[in-house]
């Protein structure tokens, strides 16, 4: 637990700040950002091009600029070098699919106190929702792993390793960047038929289509076929309850060669439950989305890799912006 002393003027600054959060997303929903480019607009030129209300636009471009979004010059707006890189859709480097999934969560959050009395879900899962909700979950997880991806993969040594199972892989980012890592390695993505068409367009844009495999399935309902020495369960078990997180692990396990490894990539939390802080606010956005989903903590994980007889389990250190860690052991 972090002990902090706090005053009027910051908590009140807390309980304010999802204003930032509005107009960032606002920012981003109207593509505020693309559509300035690289060249300096006015305020009537923006509005223009986005078929809005001069009125709003400017309170929200001028707003964009006292957050150090956006910068102004003689009523010009400017992006910032940051606000190119990542609130642009022409940079690869894009994240506003991910912002938008989070403004998809704003509702079910504003009703926290509904799910923390009922226990329940407020909303569905994002993966199962309408189809704008869906494209935003699934290209924002492609974003933020492609991110994440080529600091996290040279820190786990596949390089013995010759097939590698990516259980719940989605778009098959970590399948991909882990084969690229590893250039004697194969993999197959499981995931849902949904998935499957971004994740062969996602394998085919890298030339890996000789070397990873998708394999439609829901990992909770159907076997997992196959023989493998290596299985990677990225961000897939806080979506569930542990008796359904046991039954994943027992399903990786059981595809794995004698001597196989297993690892488990999620935000887990301290044995206390209590952080680190992204994790345990993770777990109540479980708790708004799944029936069961939660963010576990490392004792938990490493139960759950004993019972499915995983052996010399250990914490591979890893720092990451978003607070995610890693557990492997073999099985």
């Amino acid at each position: 637990m972090v002990n902090r002393e706090w005053n009027p003027a910051e908590l009140l600054e807390l309980s304010g700040y999802y204003w930032k959060t509005c107009v960032l997303h606002a920012g981003v929903k109207l593509d505020v950002f693309t559509i300035i480019g690289n060249e300096p607009l006015t305020a009537e030129q923006i509005s223009r091009k986005l078929n809005g209300a001069q009125r709003g636009v400017q309170r929200l471009l001028n707003a964009l600029v006292a957050m150090a979004l956006l910068s102004k010059t003689d009523e010009k707006y400017a992006n910032t070098p940051s606000s190119l890189d990542f609130l642009s859709k022409t940079s690869t480097k894009y994240i506003g699919h991910i912002i938008m999934h989070h403004h998809h969560l704003m509702e079910s959050w504003s009703n926290l106190d509904q799910a923390v009395q009922s226990g329940q879900p407020i909303r569905i899962r994002s993966s199962f929702s309408n189809e704008e909700w869906r494209e935003s979950f699934l290209l924002g997880m492609f974003n933020m792993a492609m991110n994440l991806a080529p600091q996290l993969v040279p820190k786990i040594d596949l390089s013995t390793r010759h097939h590698l199972l990516d259980l719940g892989g989605g778009p098959g980012t970590y399948a991909i960047h882990f084969c690229l890592n590893n250039p004697q390695l194969n993999a197959t993505v499981f995931d849902l038929p949904t998935t499957k068409p971004f994740a062969e367009k996602t394998i085919v844009k890298f030339g890996l289509t000789d070397r990873i495999r998708f394999r439609e399935g829901n990992y909770l309902e159907d076997e997992v076929k196959g023989n493998y020495d290596a299985a990677w369960l990225s961000h897939i078990l806080h979506g569930e309850g542990p008796e359904a997180c046991q039954k994943i692990i027992q399903k990786a396990t059981a595809v794995l060669e004698p001597g196989g490894v297993i690892i488990v990539h999620d935000f887990i939390l301290n044995n206390t439950m209590d952080g680190p802080l992204f994790p345990a606010l993770f777990s109540l956005n479980m708790l708004l989305g799944t029936s069961a989903g939660q963010s576990y903590s490392e004792k938990q994980i490493f139960d759950m890799l004993t019972g499915a007889g995983v052996k010399d389990i250990r914490r591979i250190p890893v720092q990451m912006p978003n607070d995610s860690g890693i557990i492997a052991g073999i099985a």
